[in-house]
């Protein structure tokens, strides 16, 4: 007897050209047979009849915390948020304390994502010793510990000769450099967007042209020495643009946004909300339909939530003092599902943007689902109607815009490596 069957549920895999009705036969966590009303006796049978089926999504964009933080999140409960947003897999930036600049930061995040997570955690190793910007972390060692890609993230790489050896030295171990595109010359002491809303406020706001001018940057560097860059967090409709001509000098770029900058505006800070508070910040809505126009078109690769805990004592204080970041890993589907439900996005591109292109773009062998594959599914009703209430989150932190709204659609059950890790209750 076989340990899972899921049955009667919609599969999307856009990897091996699937959308429609299909079985998934599941025995020691790995994928057995995919086909139509399969005949199968199974220790437990999942009837997915009304669900979306999916390769397990991939946030390759979380802040875990730990080591360090341990307050905000842990690598536990990070990755119990994570299986209850659906995702299999996080990876984890490297702005911990210790930073994870060496060999024995990495193993520490590994062994502690193996004892606790009930998800898959792939961590990232800093490109900077420290994240200071100045000389390089020992890439190769980290490389050879397990990272999957490297990143100063929070911070831009402003030093473009570090940046150059960085994605030099990172190509030789098949790593990728992922990296944050701000000009703190620029953005330093800033709180939101620059514009009239930020003037109306009084608060000193981030202008548009700082992540512009890193992103022109970076492309330049890259078709230069003939490497390869991606971008976090894309929030502007000029990097947008700057992507999309680049991909068609085949510029090696990939590029990610978030949920926040595809559904809200600086409009958000209105009131002062520091949970609307992000770097970088939300934009305008030209910003904002320039994101979407762009995870449509395939500028934008990735949909990645940009996971950022903070304890609520932090984020209930003066708006300027507030620190940046949200928590997303639990309505990144919610607000995912609403792009589709708008004509942006197709179901399949839905999967591809969310589970498949980040698999590929970090070489994990994960974003898909054919016989053999680990057994790392998603099973999504997209059209059960729920209310965000923070205090149900299973993040040690509640620091969401999102607080109070209805959304359409939800994770029912997450499983890595054949092992159901989540199921919906409510």
């Amino acid at each position: 007897m076989s340990d899972l069957l899921i049955k009667n549920g919609h599969l999307i895999d856009p990897a091996n050209g699937v959308d429609g009705p299909m079985d998934i036969h599941v025995d020691k966590g790995v994928i057995v047979k995919v086909g139509k009303k399969l005949a199968v006796q199974a220790r437990k049978i999942i009837d997915a009849k009304g669900m979306w089926v999916t390769p397990g999504l991939v946030d390759m964009h979380v802040h875990l915390r730990e080591p360090g933080y341990e307050y905000k999140e842990s690598i536990k409960s990070g990755g119990e948020s994570a299986a209850a947003g659906g995702f299999t897999s996080v990876v984890c930036m490297a702005n911990t304390d210790p930073v994870n600049d060496c060999a024995s930061i990495t193993e520490f995040i590994l062994e502690a994502a193996r004892k606790a997570s009930p998800v898959n955690v792939f961590p990232v190793g800093a490109v900077s010793q420290g994240l200071q910007g100045q000389t390089l972390a020992n890439i190769g060692e980290m490389a050879e510990a397990g990272v999957v890609a490297v990143s100063d993230d929070g911070k831009c790489v402003m030093n473009t000769a570090l940046l150059r050896d960085a994605m030099t030295y990172a190509g030789m171990f098949g790593l990728l450099v992922l990296e944050h595109a701000e000009d703190h010359d620029l953005t330093t002491g800033t709180h939101m967007n620059e514009g009239p809303i930020s003037s109306e406020l009084g608060l000193i706001g981030a202008p548009s042209v700082g992540e512009e001018v890193m992103v022109a940057r970076d492309i330049a560097l890259a078709e230069y020495i003939g490497g390869a860059i991606h971008f976090c967090h894309i929030s502007t409709a000029g990097a947008v643009e700057m992507i999309r001509a680049a991909k068609k000098r085949k510029v090696k770029v990939t590029a990610e946004a978030t949920p926040h900058h595809f559904t809200l505006t600086e409009e958000a800070c209105r009131r002062y909300q520091a949970n609307a508070k992000m770097a970088p910040p939300l934009r305008t809505q030209r910003d904002v339909e320039a994101v979407r126009k762009g995870l449509a078109d395939g500028t934008l690769d990735v949909i990645a939530t940009d996971h950022a805990p903070h304890a609520k004592v932090e984020k209930e204080v003066e708006f300027e003092k507030a620190p940046f970041g949200v928590v997303g890993l639990e309505t990144a589907v919610g607000l995912a599902l609403e792009l589709v439900r708008t004509g942006v996005l197709t179901r399949t591109r839905l999967v591809e943007v969310m589970s498949l292109n980040p698999a590929r773009i970090l070489g994990l062998d994960r974003g898909s689902l054919p016989p053999g594959a680990v057994a790392d599914i998603t099973i999504i009703d997209p059209e059960v109607e729920w209310i965000v209430d923070s205090t149900k989150f299973r993040s040690k932190s509640c620091n969401t815009p999102f607080e109070g709204w209805t959304m359409k659609g939800r994770a029912s059950y997450t499983i890595v490596k054949g092992k159901v890790v989540y199921k919906n209750a409510d």
